[in-house]
């Protein structure tokens, strides 16, 4: 079966009342049922509970509590690079922007103007630069992390779709990443700006940041924008940014000649947070 063909029933799924129905699930304290559902889940995905802060599965009022637990000390040791991974999970692609276009799959790209809601005059800072697309499946952990330290300048709310993000429908959906609800994270740094999107997924309840709590919902279904110049938000690097609850994708966008990638990185493989993800270019 072709990857066209295996989405074809998500464009007639009612997604967004299934994700606010499962946001709603997630959220509910319902005792040994809610216990019952994340043995389940552990042991569907292969969930390391070793890694948790809190690895008694008992003791977690919510489904969401347990999703975006936090990992014990020096699970996972930040690596002595110019940039850090920041989340668990896999390499969906990454490398260079064509002027304006990133590389999404095998046929399908899509615009850096697109993916941060249309403002082309932030998207150009990106042009000819570099991007990192990174999918986190279940059994991750779903806490987003700082690649770099960085001062926070805005965050745009851009209201889309709400398709899988999983590979099969990403070789299957053009345009996915720009497609889809997203929240775009806008910071400046040593090394010049650079932007961290999170992008929503069919049953990804909500997203947070650090900074400003849940961002969705409320779904307006128009574009929101947060602006930062009055306040000195800096994260370091390695500190906690934000999170999904259940899980999808990040995709970094950083400027022209800022970043040469780890040479052992290749699309599909896993990573970690922590992990060096490059440094600057010789």
């Amino acid at each position: 079966m072709s990857d066209r063909l295996a989405v074809l029933p998500q464009y007639l799924l009612p997604k967004q009342a299934l994700t606010v129905l499962a946001g709603k699930l997630a959220s509910k304290e319902a005792g040994g049922l809610t216990t019952s559902v994340i043995r389940w889940f552990v042991g569907r995905y292969g969930v390391n509970m070793a890694e948790a802060a809190n690895p008694d599965i008992a003791s977690y009022k919510s489904f969401n509590e347990f999703f975006t637990r936090p990992l014990k000390d020096g699970a996972r040791p930040f690596a002595d690079a110019d940039f850090l991974c920041p989340v668990d999970g896999a390499i969906s692609q990454f490398g260079a922007i064509e002027r304006d276009q990133i590389f999404q799959a095998k046929g399908h790209s899509y615009s850096t103007t697109a993916l941060v809601g249309g403002d082309r005059k932030l998207a150009e800072k990106f042009e000819n630069g570099s991007f990192a697309t990174l999918y986190l499946s279940p059994r991750d952990y779903h806490r987003i992390h700082m690649p770099c330290a960085g001062r926070l300048t805005r965050m745009i709310y851009v209201p889309g779709a709400l398709f899988s993000v999983n590979p099969t429908t990403a070789r299957g959906v053009p345009g996915l990443f720009a497609r889809n609800e997203r929240v775009v994270c806008v910071f400046e740094s040593e090394f010049g700006p650079f932007v961290l999107t999170l992008v929503g997924a069919t049953i990804v309840g909500s997203m947070a940041t650090v900074w400003h709590g849940t961002v969705n919902p409320p779904r307006p279904g128009v574009v929101r924008e947060w602006r930062y110049d009055e306040q000195n938000i800096v994260l370091q690097k390695g500190d906690e940014m934000g999170r999904f609850l259940l899980g999808s994708t990040v995709v970094m966008l950083f400027p022209k000649n800022t970043l040469a990638f780890n040479r052992e990185w290749a699309p599909t493989s896993a990573i970690r947070m922590g992990e060096a993800m490059g440094g600057q270019p010789a």
